[in-house]
């Protein structure tokens, strides 16, 4: 356990030292900012483009902004944060392989099971602050300018999207067990994610796709329900596991 801990401390201090925390919070506190001043700024901004779009033919009628337009900012940008994160720490494997520093490590007694679970509790973890942080300053401001109670099941619909977040940095340790470069962990990482969004649009599989948690804003404006979640949260669970376990069995075999 000691060793697990010292491993895991020492991955927070190279994520530190290499710049991927700082950038990855400061760009959590930048999107968490972002939701609400869009929204904010929206009629502001449909009014200074109202002329082009009239000459287009499309006419602007009256623009509402509420709590629910600054929610939708946070579904719609926290995927592009979730993707800027996982680019980033795509490499937290492979840039060892390449470097070599894997071999000092594992030839001082580091057990491979605690290495691919030290690196994925420090990606969960910075992870889990960088997510909670972005939903925190948008949920702070939102309770400011308008009102979060309005909304339903607003921390069900953002543990979802957490949670999706979860989901695939575990297929990254995944796919960094199997492959060799970044750029394959990120096109393996990317396929499983298409192949699995495809299947969600087959009616009957979409309630056990984890791609379907992306979709949980629509908790919020109460177009769905919270059973509608449940297999999938289920389903997002287990496979996190299940790759961390598959993760651990093919890193045991791998020749580095």
């Amino acid at each position: 356990m000691r060793q697990l801990t010292a491993f895991t401390k020492k991955e927070f201090m190279e994520s530190t030292r290499t710049g991927r925390m700082p950038l990855l919070v400061i760009l959590s506190v930048l999107f968490g900012i972002m939701n609400p001043l869009v929204a904010k700024l929206m009629p502001w901004m449909m009014e200074a483009f109202a002329g082009s779009l009239e000459e287009s033919g499309m006419v602007l009628t009256g623009i509402r902004v509420d709590v629910f337009t600054s929610w939708t900012q946070f579904y719609k940008n926290t995927p592009m944060l979730l993707l800027i994160f996982i680019v980033i720490i795509s490499g937290i494997l492979t840039t060892e392989y390449q470097k070599g520093t894997l071999v000092n490590i594992l030839t001082k007694g580091m057990h491979r099971w605690k290495l691919i679970l030290s690196k994925s509790i420090s990606v969960f973890l910075l992870w889990t602050v960088c997510y909670w942080i972005s939903f925190g300053i948008t949920y702070a401001y939102n309770m400011y300018f308008w009102d979060n109670s309005q909304a339903s099941h607003v921390f069900f619909g953002a543990f979802c999207l957490y949670l999706t977040g979860i989901w695939l940095i575990t297929l990254i340790m995944l796919m960094s067990s199997l492959c060799s470069s970044n750029y394959m962990v990120l096109a393996g990482t990317g396929g499983v994610f298409f192949l699995l969004y495809l299947l969600a649009m087959i009616p009957d599989l979409t309630k056990y796709i984890p791609t379907k948690l992306m979709s949980s804003y629509s908790l919020l404006p109460q177009a769905a329900e919270v059973s509608d979640f449940t297999y999938a949260v289920l389903a997002a669970a287990i496979l996190s596991v299940v790759n961390i376990l598959l993760s651990v069995l093919i890193f045991n075999k791998k020749s580095i």
